[in-house]
């Protein structure tokens, strides 16, 4: 029993604590909440698992609400697109409920505050407003409306309601308290006035509630027992319990809203109305680009249901914000596919193998295993014959130490088949390889018991049969951002952090045991990664998807990358130290070339600030980042570190030192006139020629 007790997360605590201190289990109800007002994302998921989690835990009814307070930005669409995901994603709701179903009793409620002098119709503007709230350190005034008489108050809210007066001139607010700390309850807006057309309730309704308002009212009505929220609404709870106080009745169940950590996820943003930006701008193809990351994306990309699910339970549900590596996710889903997916071969950037010895006009069919994960998948043929494709990056004519793959005068296997020898290769007028020429060990054919198909090679490579060949349009996609935070970096748009590789399309050759296959269906492509057909697969041309690779490339790019920088910080010292000008030379082009290639933003900007301390070389090390760099600028760096670091490097003794911190500040439009004295005492005492020239072109 102790052990499952330390197994409960928090929210499953809560419930606990609550049945033991005599709640009815039968009262338990849950709620998933969306707007529809975009499609679902990866961390509607985690709040989708936990909801739908805790009623089959606890089998407990689980209501899907849509909160559709905010006709100018909701849909049809968005309702059906979430529907979908849900059911997708494995859960089945007790009950589909709106809170525009409630739209008459939140009215007649609202009626009822008014008349007990707990609400008013404010006719400020929306910026007098603001003013009047005050500040988190100040407190707010009473408005010149507040005081306004109940009949007043009805009869202009029901002229709001009647459509009698334009968007913006009237709202109702609460009547709570001007002075509280809790900016929030400084008389929060309760209905705001909009002439927009509801995707459900049509021209009916010219008001309409504040999320704040219907959300726990609406969980009030269906009788939610936990209303679970992401961390942002802690200071709303206040609010919430506020609006319950005026219409609870003590015989019903009274919701109490509980907060956990969202989910956050790194090179991704989340943001609704930044994901419609990518929409709308046609940076991606739809809500459901495989680049995404909605569910309806991450399903088209080929994540499975399975994945998504296990991905949520191993992220579990906490009290504090913390960042999941995206690569989680993607393990998750090589887990899962690496049980279901059968292995099949593929090639994507082919090279034709004409095999000499074998004979000409024969085709034999080999067995190969469809999962050796999974037992019960059983085998499949697949035709061999004398022209074969491979992969071009498996060839090379002289290969290096350690290359496992083809080459002239070495053995491969080829998968399921034989073993092969390089012999020449036929080029076109550009020099480029048309054909590889090979010989095969009629007798090293695997499985055939011999003793020549026991011998060992250095690899084994994955091929097609050009005449059964199946060619079809690949699509390798990618991670959308290059940078692990794009969205949080000042005066820098995410999109500036898209990656351009993030989708390439090519044509590929498959075995033709793939021809038919089925929207949606995944395969392995041995070697290469995870891939599903694409629902833009026609008979005439099969679409696959790259979904995930087989290992993360990404892991070990943020490893290189990090690892290069540490390695130039000691190229710097050897720079430094170097009195030959010619071997300077080829180290500082070494240096730049590396800074370069860097493309992780977040990365350098870090670089950057450690390295702004008292030494030399370390100095240097940030003001050549800041110089040579295309992802990094000086606006990037907090204003007080930059200006810590050009005045440290105008007093350094290192000559590059003050060279380069002038190239720096010379480009730095914002900050050059800050440093002017600091320039002026350098003109006045600097004694060497290269400092001085750049100081003379300043």
């Amino acid at each position: 029993m102790a052990s499952e007790e330390k197994s409960l997360h928090f929210i499953e605590q809560i419930i606990e604590d609550s049945l033991t201190n005599g709640f009815p289990q039968d009262k338990l109800r849950f709620r998933f909440p969306p707007e529809p007002n975009g499609y679902l994302h990866i961390g509607h998921a985690k709040s989708i698992c936990l909801n739908f989690g805790l009623g089959l835990k606890y089998n407990a009814p689980v209501n899907l609400r849509f909160d559709d307070t905010n006709p100018a930005k909701e849909e049809q669409e968005y309702v059906d697109a979430i529907k979908e995901d849900l059911k997708w994603l494995g859960f089945n709701w007790t009950e589909e409920l709106y809170s525009s179903d409630y739209f008459q009793q939140l009215y007649d409620w609202a009626v009822t505050m008014i008349k007990n002098g707990k609400a008013y119709v404010d006719s400020q503007s929306s910026e007098d407003m603001a003013i009047q709230k005050g500040t988190p350190t100040q407190p707010g005034v009473d408005g010149p409306f507040r005081n306004r008489s109940i009949e007043e108050n009805l009869t202009l809210f029901e002229g709001m309601k009647n459509g009698d007066y334009p968007e913006g001139s009237h709202v109702l607010r609460a009547k709570i308290d001007m002075a509280s700390t809790n900016m929030l309850m400084r008389d929060p807006l309760m209905y705001r006035i909009l002439h927009r057309h509801h995707h459900r309730t049509g021209n009916e309704w010219n008001i309409y509630p504040m999320y704040d308002y219907a959300h726990g009212e609406s969980d009030y009505i269906e009788q939610i027992s936990h209303s679970i929220c992401t961390l942002e609404f802690v200071m709303h709870r206040e609010l919430y319990d506020w609006f319950l106080d005026q219409i609870y009745d003590q015989n019903k169940v009274r919701p109490h809203q509980y907060e956990f950590a969202r989910l956050n996820l790194n090179y991704t943003v989340m943001s609704k109305r930044k994901l419609l930006q990518l929409v709308q701008e046609n940076i991606v193809n739809g809500w459901d680009d495989p680049r995404m990351p909605t569910i309806s994306g991450l399903r088209r990309r080929g994540y499975t249901a399975a994945s998504i699910r296990k991905f949520c339970e191993v992220i579990g549900v906490a009290k504090r914000e913390n960042i999941i590596d995206v690569s989680l996710l993607d393990f998750c889903l090589r887990e899962d596919l690496n049980k279901t997916a059968p292995r099949v071969m593929a090639v994507l950037d082919p090279v034709k193998v004409i095999i000499t010895n074998y004979p000409v006009g024969v085709e034999e069919w080999l067995e190969a295993e469809n999962n050796q994960e999974d037992e019960s998948a059983g085998f499949r043929k697949v035709p061999f014959s004398r022209e074969l494709y491979i992969e071009r990056d498996d060839f090379l004519e002289v290969a290096p130490a350690k290359f496992f793959r083809l080459s002239i005068g070495n053995e491969v296997r080829l998968k399921n088949g034989y073993i092969i020898k390089g012999e020449h290769v036929i080029k076109d007028s550009k020099g480029l390889i048309t054909e590889i020429h090979v010989t095969y060990d009629e007798d090293s054919r695997s499985g055939s018991g011999s003793e020549a198909s026991q011998r060992k090679v250095a690899g084994t490579l994955h091929w097609v049969a050009v005449s059964t060949a199946v060619e079809v349009e690949v699509r390798l996609y990618d991670r959308l951002f290059i940078d692990e935070a794009p969205d949080s970096h000042k005066e820098k748009s995410f999109l500036e952090f898209m990656n351009p590789s993030s989708l390439q399309i090519v044509k590929g050759f498959v075995e033709p045991s793939l021809l038919h296959a089925n929207i949606g269906t995944h395969f392995q492509f041995q070697r290469l990664g995870y891939f599903v057909v694409d629902k833009d697969t026609i008979d005439s041309n099969l679409v696959f998807n790259k979904t995930v690779g087989l290992k993360d490339t990404w892991e070990e790019k943020d490893k290189k990358e990090a690892n290069l920088l540490m390695n130039t910080q000691k190229d710097i010292n050897k720079y430094v130290k170097e009195k030959e000008e010619k071997n300077a030379s080829i180290l500082l082009n070494n240096i730049v070339d590396n800074i370069k290639s860097i493309d992780n933003f977040s990365l350098l900007c870090q670089t950057v600030t450690k390295n702004v301390k008292n030494d030399n070389n370390s100095l240097l090390f940030a003001n050549l980042l800041l110089h040579f760099s295309d992802k990094v600028t000086p606006k990037d760096i907090d204003q007080d570190i930059l200006h810590k670091l050009y005045s440290m490097s105008l007093k350094s003794q290192l000559a590059n030192v003050r060279i380069f911190v002038l190239l720096n500040i010379k480009k730095d439009a914002v900050n050059d006139s800050f440093f002017e004295s600091q320039i002026t005492d350098l003109r006045n005492t600097e004694k060497n020629e290269k400092v001085l020239e750049v100081l003379n072109s300043i």
